[in-house]
């Protein structure tokens, strides 16, 4: 059977790959919701609102180093310090455009980081972050 999550959360400054991978994972067949924002910031008050009594909790987010304002790296240090509610067991991703092999090895040397992939995200790589992880 395909494993499926309820909720994928993508945090990504550009509306154009936010639309691109919003068509991506539907098209993936691997997610009832997808929720995209814009900012850390966005992302963060989604997490911290109560929706129907409870906080959204998405299984997985992938997440875009280089974002003005809050950039990937300042969110999860706001994210780390969510209370256990909020954060539910989400697995982060990282997405980037980025070539420097520095942003890889600090991404995954954080032990809450479950991957780090380039942009754009491919139906491929959700299968293997949702097979792997879920």
């Amino acid at each position: 059977m395909t494993k499926k999550v309820k909720c994928i959360l993508l945090i990504d400054d550009d509306e154009p790959t936010n639309f691109l991978h919003k068509i991506i994972i539907n098209d993936s067949g691997r997610a009832e919701k997808v929720v995209a924002v814009h900012s850390g910031f966005e992302a963060l008050e989604y997490l911290e609102k109560m929706e129907g009594g409870k906080y959204p909790q998405p299984e997985l987010i992938f997440l875009d180093i280089n974002m003005p304002a809050m950039n990937g790296w300042e969110f999860l240090e706001e994210y780390d310090q969510l209370d256990e509610g909020k954060k539910g067991k989400i697995v982060v991703v990282m997405l980037t455009t980025s070539i420097n092999p520095d942003d890889k090895e600090k991404a995954l040397s954080k032990g809450f980081i479950n991957g780090f992939f380039n942009k754009p995200l491919t139906v491929e790589m959700i299968e293997k972050v949702i097979d792997e992880n879920f």
